[in-house]
């Protein structure tokens, strides 16, 4: 049951990863400037974190340990997270909401297989099997079909 809702719950990611998108596509248009889409986008999700930090720190009567990460850490995520949003706000309009997911998706789908293979970042090591390696295939070859229909 409870993978159920894992599952489910990364649908529900999914599809506010479709939302965004085309959201910050229309701010981008009503400012004249994807760029600045993109850092409203990052702005508004930094600020609601922030609070829920706040809260959750305060409730488990737990401090940020500020020294443990690596430098480069600090930086690394909202750099790719920055190159994300703005690359799918330029996409989205470009291509169309579901190609760009499609696109978007087969390339979470690939580098997350090299991912599992190598085990970066203290993740467990995952084969390549070939179950693996078709449904790479028929991510690609979907997303392809979608953009050319």
């Amino acid at each position: 049951m409870v993978g159920i809702l894992w599952s489910l719950l990364g649908v529900v990611s999914g599809s506010f990863v479709a939302l965004q998108a085309p959201i910050n596509a229309q701010l981008a248009r009503g400012l004249g400037m994807p760029v600045a889409a993109a850092a409203i986008s990052f702005l508004t999700g930094a600020v609601i974190l922030a609070i829920i930090t706040a809260i959750m720190m305060q409730g488990q009567g737990q401090a940020i340990n500020w020294r443990a990460p690596a430098p480069w850490l600090f930086i690394a995520g909202g750099v790719l997270g920055a190159f994300y949003v703005t690359c799918s706000i330029f996409l989205v309009t470009r291509l169309g909401a579901a190609s760009t997911m499609a696109f978007i998706m087969a390339g979470q789908l690939l580098a997350g297989i090299v991912i599992d293979r190598i085990g970066i970042f203290g993740l467990a090591v995952r084969e390549i099997s070939l179950g693996r390696i078709a449904g790479a295939i028929l991510l690609l070859s979907g997303a392809l079909l979608i953009r050319t229909t």
